[in-house]
C-alpha cells in the first residue's frame, strides 16, 4: 500500500478572499482543527469563521485551503511534513518542549493520511462544526464531473457553478462588482 498525504489545491482566487490567511497551493495539509480548540465558533465572524467552517491547514504557510487533492508521498516527505509541522506547533502555538510537539504532529499527520484512502487525484472537501460542545468534521470527496476525460480540463472537471456564455445581447441591468466590494449601492 502506498502513503498518501493531502495537499493544498486552489482552483481559483477565492480561499484569498475568504481566509486569514491562504495557504498556496502543493503544500502538505492537516485538518487544522486544533487551531479551533479554544475557541468558540459561535462568535466566530468573517474570514476566522470561513477557516472554521471549511479550512484544510498548511502545514508551511499555516495558511487555509478550501480542498485538498490526495498525493502520493515518500516515507522522507512524510517525516519532513512532521518535522515541520512540530516546529509550527512550537513557534506559533507554543508547544513546551520538542518531544510533545512531535507526538502532536504525529498525530495531526496520521489523521490526514487516514482521509486519503481515494485514489491519488481525489479532491477533498472539509465542513466543520460545532456540535454539543464538540468539533466535528465531515469530509466529501469531489469526483470529476461524468464524462470529464482527465487531464484535459483540470480546472473544471470537478464543478462549475456557472456557465458563461457570449451572445449579442446588450445587458438590460448593470452591476458595478467593485464599487459593492467596496461598499457602494
Amino acid at each position: 500500500m502506498s502513503l498518501k498525504l493531502p495537499r493544498t489545491l486552489r482552483l481559483d482566487p477565492s480561499d484569498t478572499l475568504v481566509f486569514p490567511d491562504a495557504a498556496p497551493p502543493g503544500e502538505w495539509a492537516v485538518t487544522g482543527s486544533f487551531l479551533f480548540l479554544d475557541e468558540d465558533p459561535a462568535a466566530l465572524t468573517g474570514k476566522a469563521r470561513a477557516a472554521f467552517r471549511a479550512g484544510f491547514l498548511g502545514i508551511d504557510s499555516f495558511g487555509f485551503s478550501t480542498l485538498v487533492v490526495v498525493s502520493d508521498a515518500s516515507e522522507a516527505e512524510r517525516a519532513a511534513a512532521t518535522e515541520v509541522l512540530a516546529g509550527q506547533f512550537q513557534a506559533r502555538l507554543g508547544a513546551p518542549d520538542r518531544d510533545s510537539a512531535l507526538a502532536a504532529a504525529r498525530e495531526e499527520i496520521a489523521v490526514a493520511e487516514s482521509l486519503c484512502g481515494p485514489p491519488v487525484g481525489t479532491v477533498l472537501a472539509l465542513h466543520r462544526t460545532l456540535e454539543d460542545g464538540e468539533i466535528r468534521e465531515r469530509f466529501r470527496a469531489l469526483r470529476p464531473r461524468e464524462g470529464a476525460v482527465p487531464g484535459t480540463d483540470r480546472r473544471h472537471a470537478y464543478a462549475r457553478a456557472f456557465d458563461f456564455y457570449e451572445t449579442d445581447e446588450a445587458p438590460e441591468e448593470r452591476v458595478d462588482l467593485a464599487g459593492l466590494l467596496n461598499g457602494k449601492p
